[in-house]
């Protein structure tokens, strides 16, 4: 790569870090920007082409004068003579001029911020007067000072700032400052009024990915934002009517399936007890247990609403039924954790998480607490863990890894990937990472309530 195109993509990235991220940022740039540059544009003309020819022409017309009143000094410097120019000059050409017998000109000049009146004014001078000269024209707002040395002293001119300056011009940019501001705010209520009903559109979407009910949405704003409104609200029926069918199918398909399981282990608990019945009554626990694990993977989120509880007693429930279980648990949270969540889908989740580390680790710890971004919860075992490169691997449906992390026989695969399905469904995911304990820890993060 050239030292030029490094330079130009340096630049390229630093002006895209520099722009606004955001739809209503952006639209007001692309309104505001090019109104901002025509109003700079015509400003700069207006200054170079007009305001400084003005300026100049008012200029020598006020140089024009002073010498005018100089050389009639010079003509005639008795005070009689004084008094009928400083006459003259007050009711024709608005001068107040004085003498300043034995006066030497002023060293020093401080300089206007617009360089170019003081440009403008020395230029005329120069050309009209031959005697030294000086002027101020920052001393007083609204008059400017001009002296110029005679042999009597030094003759002062009091002049109206308008005789040299286009004050208009200062008017003039002034509007276009104001009328900048007024369509600017003008933009912004327009582009809020649209932007809002785009934020509208991204908050009810990222609520019913989380599982909140959006029952009064309704479609806002120009006709793009309408349609993608209605397209959002015919995906939502349609998931809606898929998820409603599947609960009734499951329903159906959970009863059908528990029927004959409850006659064979009527069939079995009348039957006389041996080592072979023993056997069958396992494998039909086992069958229990892994029709129970694919129905809660099929069954998701279901139909339970989102409700704010405290999230310590319900893991510290987790922890009670583990330990009955022979797990050895403990329990870090704080008493005031509060979120909302589907207190039973998140309880099937931790509980998974917490079953698959008792199988695999002897010690369990789980850890609660409150983040900038929602709610975190942490579940460490002391077991072999599993390699980082198969984190994802570990939350595929059915996927029970290697013989290191396959002890559990009662297992089918879905413990992960439940909890998973349950994290997403509230907005979260569940991530993977190495434990402090040796082990595995499996990470619950739900955001927060927008």
């Amino acid at each position: 790569m050239t030292p030029v195109t490094d330079l130009s993509s340096r630049w390229a990235r630093l002006i895209k870090k520099s722009l606004p991220t955001s739809l209503f940022g952006r639209s007001l740039l692309i309104i505001i920007l090019p109104v901002a540059l025509m109003q700079l544009a015509v400003a700069w003309v207006f200054f170079d082409a007009h305001w400084r020819n003005v300026t100049a022409r008012l200029s020598e017309g006020l140089a024009g004068d002073v010498a005018w009143a100089v050389e009639s000094f010079q003509d005639d410097p008795s005070p009689a003579g004084l008094a009928r120019l400083t006459d003259r000059a007050e009711r024709s050409m608005s001068l107040s001029i004085a003498l300043q017998p034995g006066r030497k000109l002023p060293e020093g000049r401080r300089h206007n911020r617009l360089e170019v009146v003081d440009t403008s004014l020395e230029r005329a001078l120069t050309s009209r007067i031959d005697a030294p000269f000086w002027f101020d024209t920052t001393r007083y707002p609204a008059y400017m000072d001009i002296r110029v040395q005679t042999p009597q002293g030094v003759l002062r001119v009091l002049a109206p700032r308008e005789r040299a300056v286009a004050t208009q011009g200062l008017i003039f940019v002034l509007w276009m400052a104001v009328a900048t501001l007024i369509l600017t705010a003008v933009s912004i209520i327009f582009i809020r009024n649209q932007v809002r009903a785009i934020e509208r559109l991204a908050s009810a979407a990222d609520d019913f990915g989380r599982g909140l009910d959006v029952p009064a949405f309704k479609p806002h704003g120009a006709r793009e934002v309408r349609q993608a409104a209605q397209a959002f609200l015919a995906m939502k029926a349609r998931i809606q009517r898929h998820i409603d069918q599947r609960t009734a199918l499951l329903a159906s398909v959970s009863h059908d399936l528990r029927t004959p399981l409850t006659r064979l282990k009527l069939e079995l608990a009348l039957a006389e007890p041996s080592r072979r019945t023993a056997d069958m009554k396992r494998d039909l626990a086992d069958m229990e247990h892994m029709i129970d694990e694919y129905l809660a993977f099929a069954r998701g989120e279901g139909r339970e609403q989102v409700e704010t509880i405290a999230i310590s007693p319900l893991i510290e429930g987790v922890a009670e039924s583990a330990r009955r279980a022979g797990a050895e648990v403990t329990c870090v949270t704080g008493p005031d954790l509060m979120a909302a969540v589907r207190p039973n889908n998140l309880k099937r989740a931790i509980s998974n998480l917490v079953t698959n580390a008792a199988a695999y680790g002897d010690k369990v710890v789980i850890a609660a607490r409150q983040t900038g971004r929602g709610l975190e919860i942490s579940v460490d075992d002391d077991g072999p863990g599993i390699a980082d490169d198969r984190y994802e691997e570990a939350f595929k449906a059915f996927n029970r890894l290697d013989d290191s992390r396959n002890q559990n026989e009662k297992g089918v695969g879905l413990g992960l990937a439940i909890a998973r399905d349950v994290a997403r469904s509230h907005g979260g995911d569940v991530t993977l990472q190495r434990s402090p304990l040796g082990g595995l820890r499996a990470v619950i993060r739900i955001p927060g309530s927008t």
